[in-house]
């Protein structure tokens, strides 16, 4: 199998990690992009991207990355002026506040707090594809607890949540504001709804084999059919079944719907890492980014049932290697902030490194977090970049 792409020497770690992926972690089909002080350091792509190539263009399906990219659109709209995270969702969304949720804020939507966590009405088969339908669910559903009072992992439901505001403020859908706030005026290869033209370059996900540990999440859903868990994976309207068809590729999810590669990633990131701003391209202003990086809920996670971690709208590292694998997260320092994808997908900014990183890949690992291909490029460029790290804990200079 061949790698190709450019690595600087300072970084050859990260190449040897990758190519070891590939030789004895079952990598199939992956990329890895990494920039410092907004230059590129490693832009490296191999493997198979679904019986061809993997090529520099190719792009796959990230997953809950795409998180980071609806978060951001919310970000800019803060930096702004036109949206007060802490403001009462109502005031944008006014349906919203149906049945106990009016005192819901903005804050509690990014920061997985608004116990939303999955839906209690039956959701049809496709209708996860329905904007409107999925909205207008959310808006009348009780929440699974007080908003604000605990956090949960909104693995489905945060793009539709957040994206609704977005859409109330903007006045356009969160893809068409993504593509012209931030994918566009970028160059990212980075799509929130694909165009059917791009669909030749996509490299489907194969699904992780269960592991002897599955995530507790999983064992949750499986054991107690009534749990939120359980509704989660049986009551989504087939989206993750359906995940690698082009009607998912087209369609508008902005919890987990995201098509790019470790390219589009990482330079999404890039500006987030340099205070905002990368080549005359600013995404939000200097002091916006501590808020996008700050620790509003921590501890318990409701839906994961493991410890967890978030800023308003991004994951940050958390130290649960004691952990069975299944349940372990992803270890960056304190003062990133980005999102992982279901199977082992990564992006995310670190702004007292000024780096970013993007990796992405097609067979996807059992956990809930990065697993080991994933956690071991992070670990090869904070190395490189002069840092150290406790056994099993956040990287540190």
């Amino acid at each position: 199998m061949t790698v190709e792409g450019t690595c600087a020497d300072a970084f050859a770690e990260v190449r040897a990690e990758f190519e070891r992926n590939f030789a004895a972690r079952g990598e199939v089909g992956a990329g890895v992009h990494v920039t410092v002080d907004g230059e590129t350091v490693v832009d490296l792509w191999g493997g198979d991207a679904g019986g061809r190539a993997w090529r520099e263009d190719t792009i796959t399906h990230v997953w809950s990355c795409t998180k980071g990219a609806t978060a951001l659109c919310a970000h800019v709209l803060a930096s702004r002026g036109e949206l007060d995270l802490d403001a009462p969702v109502v005031r944008y969304w006014p349906e919203f506040g149906q049945n106990g949720k009016a005192g819901t804020l903005v804050r509690h939507l990014l920061a997985h707090q608004a116990g939303l966590t999955a839906l209690r009405e039956p959701v049809p088969a496709g209708g996860m594809f329905d904007w409107e339908s999925m909205t207008d669910l959310l808006a009348r559903q009780e929440p699974f607890w007080v908003p604000g009072t605990r956090h949960g992992y909104h693995a489905l439901t945060f793009g539709h949540l957040i994206g609704e505001v977005i859409r109330r403020v903007a006045g356009v859908s969160l893809a068409e504001f993504f593509e012209k706030e931030v994918s566009g005026p970028l160059g990212l290869d980075f799509w929130l709804t694909l165009p059917d033209d791009l669909e030749p370059l996509v490299a489907p996900t194969i699904p992780a084999a269960l592991g002897e540990t599955v995530p507790s999440l999983y064992a949750a859903a499986m054991t107690r059919p009534e749990s939120m868990q359980a509704l989660l994976l049986t009551n989504n309207g087939g989206y993750i079944e359906a995940s690698n068809t082009r009607e998912a590729h087209a369609a508008l999810y902005g919890a987990v719907g995201g098509m790019s590669n470790a390219r589009g990633l990482a330079q999404m990131y890039r500006p987030l890492a340099l205070g905002g701003e990368y080549n005359g391209v600013r995404l939000v202003d200097e002091t916006q980014v501590p808020v996008m990086s700050g620790v509003v809920s921590a501890g318990f996670d409701e839906m994961l049932l493991a410890p967890t971690r978030f800023s308003p709208g991004f994951l940050k590292s958390v130290d649960n290697h004691y952990l069975p694998v299944a349940d372990q997260g992803v270890l960056m320092s304190e003062d990133a902030f980005g999102h992982s994808g279901m199977g082992g997908s990564l992006g995310f900014a670190d702004p007292v490194a000024r780096m970013s990183f993007g990796y992405v890949m097609t067979q996807m690992g059992p956990g809930v977090g990065v697993n080991e291909r994933g956690q071991s490029l992070v670990d090869a460029v904070y190395r490189a970049l002069g840092y150290r790290r406790a056994p099993g804990g956040t990287w540190f200079r």
